[in-house]
Formats: C-alpha cells, structure tokens, sequence
C-alpha cells in the first residue's frame, strides 16, 4: 500500500517521511533476520529440574494448599516450549517491580493467545502468600505464577545475585528428543555497557506505542498506582 500523503504536507515532511519508511522497512527486515538466528540456536545445556511453589490461580485469597512443581511439569503437553519471565519481587526487592508488574499486565491479557503454542510462567522469588496477594490486586487471572525463592533457579539463570539483588529475564526452554528440559534462550535488560535497560523491550507494546509519538518515552517510567 501507498504511502498516504495528506493534503498540506511539505515537500520537506514528505522527503523525511519516506526516509523514514525506509529505516522502517529496513528495521523490519532486520528483527526478522535476529529472529531467524534466534531460532536457529542449537540446544543449550540440560536443565536442572527445578523445584516452585505453586498455590491455586484464585483471585479471593483463603487457605488453598499449595504445592511443589518441577521444571520438567510446566510443560503442558508434547511439542510445546516454556517461556518464563523472571519477576523483579522477592529477597532484597521487597516491594513488587513496578516495571515487571508492567510486563506483566500484558502477558496477562494475551495469555490466552499465548496459550495456542506455548506455555507460560511468571516466577519470582518472592514467597507464594505474597505473590499471590500481588497477582490478585493486579487482577492476573491467566497467568500461572510460581514462587523460586527456595531453590537456585533465578541465580543460575542470572535474574538474582549472590545477595538477593533481582533482575527481570526472560528464559525458554524446550525439550529434546529424549524428553529432556534444555535451557533454549535467555535475555536480560542490561544487554551490554551501553545498553542497560532495554533488551527486553519487545515484550511489551508500551514502548512502542510511545515511541509513535513526538515526545516518545522521554523520562516516563511505570508505577504501580497512577
């Protein structure tokens, strides 16, 4: 399709704007190419079989038991993968990451779609009580939520230093030929020394659609309460 071109425009806009449409295209072709790489990555390692803590996807609260799920037990059925986001809440971050709560909101409302090729799960190490009072003032009620606070698991997978300091991640994992779990990908934020916050900007349209506008992001940063 064309570009529109509105009546009043300047011969200046018009120019800038089809320079502009070129960057585009070109950006396009370029995150189908990263993509590509991306799923073109051999399997990583085996994982270890993690232990969570998971309680009932209830939205009231009350005294339902909780149990212990295992890594290789997220996986709902043959043939699909695991995607987890890492959640910034637990140990030394004592209050729920207004940015990941961000995130978060959306996965919230495209799980369901989600859910047609992959299986999902947001896990922090935060305890399960807790996490749970949080996912229910955020109205999360298509998200499977886990706790890791007693296991390795957000250390190894580098969303969690030696004293307890959190960091959002997002990690996949699929399964091989034998049905064991292999560590597929994982990406942080903090990508290199001059990207420090924005390597898991993709996963949320927030971004993008400020970045539509002529002030773009400029200084704006999530809260829990507005």
């Amino acid at each position: 399709m064309r570009q529109t071109n509105l009546a009043g425009e300047s011969a200046d806009y018009i120019k800038a704007r089809e320079e502009l449409r070129q960057a585009e295209i070109e950006l396009m072709h370029h995150r189908e190419r990263v993509a590509d790489l991306r799923r073109r990555l051999p399997l990583g390692p085996v994982a270890d079989d993690y232990a969570f803590e998971e309680g009932p996807a209830d939205l009231d609260g009350g005294d339902a038991p909780t149990r212990t799920v295992r890594l290789s037990e997220l996986f709902t059925r043959p043939g699909r993968e695991m995607v987890v986001y890492h959640f910034m809440y637990g140990k030394r971050q004592t209050d729920p990451c207004p940015m990941c709560t961000m995130w978060i909101d959306g996965f919230n409302g495209v799980a369901h779609h989600l859910a047609q090729n992959v299986d999902l799960a947001i896990v922090a190490a935060a305890g399960l009580p807790a996490l749970r009072a949080h996912a229910r003032n955020r109205r999360w009620t298509n998200l499977r939520l886990l706790s890791a606070g007693a296991s390795s698991f957000k250390y190894d997978l580098g969303s969690e230093d030696a004293e307890g300091n959190q960091d959002s991640t997002v990690s996949v994992f699929t399964r091989d030929g034998n049905g064991s779990v292999r560590h597929f990908y994982s990406v942080h934020p903090r990508m290199s020394d001059a990207i420090d916050q924005r390597g898991i900007d993709l996963l949320t349209p927030v971004w993008h659609i400020l970045d539509l506008t002529r002030r773009g992001r400029d200084d704006w940063i999530a809260a829990l309460d507005y």
